[in-house]
């Protein structure tokens, strides 16, 4: 049986105060946390390697590298030459792709508020005249 278009399966949703299924494991092993922790450090340390993965995993944050910052001028004129000055550049080694990449997106990011803006001029002008 189908359920009919934009009407939920469950209308009422789940009870007010009914604890996730989760929230209540959560619970559970927050209660036994340190005894699980140190069972977890045991069991590296003793040659366990999923526990060991576990303990470094949570131990040290993931390594995520950072570009050092960059001067870089962008040429051209439109923000489609400036893309692909910037597309030249990382292919000239002159940017590296990661900082390549956030300023592409940067530029795609910029044309989305500027099309916003320009409709909201056109929309605008229109209703001025319709309103004349």
């Amino acid at each position: 049986m189908a359920f009919k278009k934009g009407q939920s399966g469950n209308p009422t949703g789940r009870p007010k105060g009914r604890p996730d299924q989760r929230a209540k494991w959560r619970k559970e092993l927050e209660k036994h946390g340190a005894e699980l922790v140190a069972k977890a450090v045991e069991l590296a340390l003793a040659g366990d390697s999923q526990a060991l993965k576990l303990c470094i995993d949570r131990a040290i944050p993931a390594y995520r590298p950072a570009a050092e910052p960059v001067r870089f001028t962008m040429q051209g004129e439109t923000l489609t030459d400036k893309a692909e000055s910037i597309l030249a550049a990382v292919a000239t080694g002159e940017l590296d792709p990661q900082t390549g990449k956030a300023l592409i997106d940067a530029i795609g990011s910029l044309v989305k508020v500027s099309e916003i803006d320009e409709i909201t001029r056109r929309l605008d002008e229109l209703e001025g005249r319709a309103n004349a």
